[in-house]
């Protein structure tokens, strides 16, 4: 902690009043406003993009340096040197497992992925062509009965085993969506598949016929989902924390967070992109659409280029960049029109100096589009796909603030703007 302060004056007289200034072990260091509500005083910030609503071990992020890490480590070495559950585990308890450790967790995870049978019941309780986040949101917020000994969430125990059985089965969850969409048959997971293999399995096969996973194509799929592991204290992650304030039960939060990610300003970006590369169609008509990108005066904008917290690059970029050259590769899909249009609109973007002076670099969301579409997952399952991975850090954000000595329920202030206090009115005299 700094011996730093800043003080607070008034224009009319009142005494001032001195904040502590907080250091960080990495980034900026924050003002502790918490004693202000003591003065009868709040802080107004709209969006709370300078507000810190908590204290987090989890995930740093520094937008201006394009750095992401997860517990210390470098997005980049866990995307290329671990799998998704060592990351689950890494978020979670805070340190990466031992090779028991992994066995361990790894060997809980896949005993809980299948879901208790009637769960079929609630599913069909949809139209069958309900948006697959509808479902998901449904079925996993359902499950809070059937699973009631996970509601005494201060029990450290009873959260660690809701935080096992969520990692594995929201991916069941978010196979069957798909399934119950198309009328086949639900898959049940298979324990001898890994994470992302058996998630594949499940959403592509059917009992007709053997269904073997391409390796290839199961790590791009892992490496996806490592990514998208955390990002910090984003919408759904702030809504899985003040829902879960409330001692609420951990299926209800994640379900609240999927809610909070399914808005088309949060996780419907990717899905964005792919639309936009239908709509262009064809790279001769990209040097029109370039044109249209530059020009300040029209409203169009080229979707999943830049990104509002990383101001120089994507860090994620990079590794799902080659990710999805590694799977049009392995499916012989280069020659595809709408990848042929995906790849000359990247070219554009790290040659041109107006790309580059912008820093406006293709995003995480512009490939991850295009390898859920070579993956054959359609467009309505990607955000589905987001959830499933981002599960990862609501259960452990919502995990940490459980465990937080001096934990409170969220009750963020306002600034009244509405009319002053004013005398009723019967009916029969109001008047205009």
């Amino acid at each position: 902690m700094s011996n730093n302060t800043v003080t607070l004056n008034f224009s009319d007289g009142r005494e001032p009043i001195e904040l502590p200034v907080l250091d960080s072990s990495m980034g900026n260091p924050v003002i502790d406003i918490r004693m202000l509500a003591a003065h009868g005083i709040y802080t107004l910030d709209a969006g709370f993009t300078s507000t810190a609503s908590c204290e987090s071990g989890i995930t740093f992020i520094d937008g201006d340096e394009g750095l992401l890490s997860h517990r210390g480590y470098d997005i980049e070495d866990l995307a290329y040197k671990s799998d998704f559950i060592e990351v689950c585990y890494l978020l979670l308890y805070g340190e990466l497992p031992t090779a028991a450790q992994k066995h361990a967790f790894e060997s809980s995870i896949r005993h809980h992925s299948m879901v208790h049978d009637q769960v079929v019941n609630v599913f069909r309780g949809f139209r069958r062509d309900a948006h697959p986040m509808a479902l998901m949101i449904g079925v996993t917020g359902a499950m809070s009965a059937f699973y009631p000994d996970a509601h005494d969430v201060f029990d450290p125990a009873v959260r660690d085993l809701a935080a096992h059985r969520l990692l594995a089965k929201v991916p069941t969850v978010a196979a069957w969506a798909h399934k119950y969409n198309l009328g086949e048959p639900f898959m049940y997971p298979q324990h001898r598949l890994g994470y992302a293999a058996n998630f594949l399995y499940m959403m592509q096969a059917t009992p007709c016929e053997n269904y073997e996973v391409n390796p290839v194509l199961a790590r791009a799929l892992e490496r996806i989902f490592i990514l998208h592991a955390d990002h910090e204290q984003n919408a759904s992650t702030s809504t899985v924390r003040l829902a879960g304030s409330t001692g609420a039960t951990p299926f209800a939060c994640i379900a609240a967070g999927m809610a909070s990610l399914w808005g088309p300003l949060h996780g419907g970006a990717n899905e964005a992109v792919l639309k936009m590369l239908e709509e262009i169609g064809d790279v001769s008509k990209i040097p029109e659409i370039i044109e249209r990108a530059k020009d300040k005066t029209n409203p169009f904008r080229l979707m999943g280029f830049g990104h509002r917290i990383y101001k120089n690059f994507d860090p994620r970029a990079k590794v799902i960049r080659e990710t999805a050259h590694e799977v049009l590769n392995e499916l012989d899909m280069n020659d595809d029109p709408l990848f042929k249009v995906a790849l000359e609109l990247e070219r554009i973007a790290l040659e041109d100096e107006y790309f580059i002076e912008k820093k406006l670099y293709p995003n995480v969301d512009f490939y991850s589009g295009i390898v859920f579409r070579a993956l054959g997952i359609p467009s309505s399952m990607f955000t589905p796909l987001f959830a499933l991975a981002r599960t990862a850090g609501w259960v452990a954000q919502w995990s940490e603030m459980l465990s937080s000595p001096g934990h409170k329920i969220g009750r963020p202030r306002q600034r009244y703007i509405g009319e002053k206090m004013r005398e009723y009115v019967p009916l029969e005299k109001r008047t205009g």
